[in-house]
């Protein structure tokens, strides 16, 4: 279970980027964290993750709490946080099956990690991740081959092949087109709810919080504005989660992209099951 209790942060220029969070999410739930930018998602995911320290209040999964963690420790912890970026952030010039095993390195000991070798056992793992996520037949092709949605799938592929205790996907499909997003989003929620980890997922688009996730937390001006059931997210809770001046919309006022992005989703008619 991820408790987190209080959590604020706040820079050195004096920005409050978080101003006391609270949020438990349970294991094998799948949370959708909404709001606009700047509204302190991404933040919150780097201080889960131990990429950011906070300034008070606490993180803690399965009881360990990450914001004492410092050296060895906070590495060994980040090698079992499953962090899907938007950028993919695999390395281009290797395999599809090399990306994956990059998220075995930290169990991978001496030499091994230095010249990409991996035993049987790694391997298997990185096959098994890529297999789950609709990508082995890509293994030897260099990631700079592949698509934006297929490189997306690797990325959650090395994620898993982590083992994590924690899933965390930083706005995974934004770069995607709408009939591509809402495959890899549903290959993120297969997944996350076959680990049977805490997963949080910041996104922008509505429609797809609304469509993969248990569970929507909005978050406005650093501080957590909504959380509760994809059900209960009407117009006045948007309003409240996005604050906006006229007509209630399903995104943000200050970006009108994100809103066509929204009606492309619905214009698609894509079957989600």
């Amino acid at each position: 279970m991820l408790e987190i209790l209080d959590l604020k942060l706040v820079y050195p220029n004096g920005y409050e980027a978080l101003k006391s969070v609270n949020l438990t999410v349970q294991r094998g739930e799948i949370v959708g964290v909404v709001g606009r930018s700047g509204a302190g998602k991404s933040t919150l995911l780097r201080c889960i993750n131990g990429l950011e320290r906070p300034t008070a209040g606490s993180v803690r999964l399965d009881g360990e709490e990450i914001g004492r963690m410092s050296g060895a420790d906070l590495r060994l912890f980040q090698s079992r946080v499953g962090f899907i970026w938007q950028e993919f952030n695999l390395v281009e010039r290797l395999s599809v099956l090399t990306n994956v095993l990059c998220g075995r390195l930290a169990g991978n000991r001496g030499f091994g990690s230095l010249f990409f070798y991996f035993d049987r056992t790694q391997r298997e793992i990185a096959v098994r991740s890529l297999e789950r996520v609709n990508m082995l037949h890509r293994a030897t092709q260099r990631a700079d081959k592949l698509s934006g949605g297929e490189k997306q799938r690797v990325a959650i592929a090395r994620a898993v092949a982590q083992q994590p205790k924690v899933i965390l996907a930083d706005e995974p499909v934004a770069s995607l087109d709408p009939e591509l997003a809402m495959q890899v989003m549903a290959d993120l929620a297969r997944v996350a709810r076959d680990e049977g980890v805490p997963t949080l997922i910041n996104l922008h688009a509505i429609e797809l919080a609304k469509a993969f996730c248990d569970r929507i937390v909005g978050i406005a001006e650093g501080v957590v504005v909504f959380d509760g059931p994809v059900s209960a997210l009407d117009d006045e809770v948007l309003d409240r989660i996005y604050r906006f001046d006229r007509e209630p919309a399903a995104l943000a006022p200050e970006a009108p992209a994100e809103r066509e992005l929204v009606g492309a989703f619905k214009a698609a008619e894509i079957g989600v099951s």
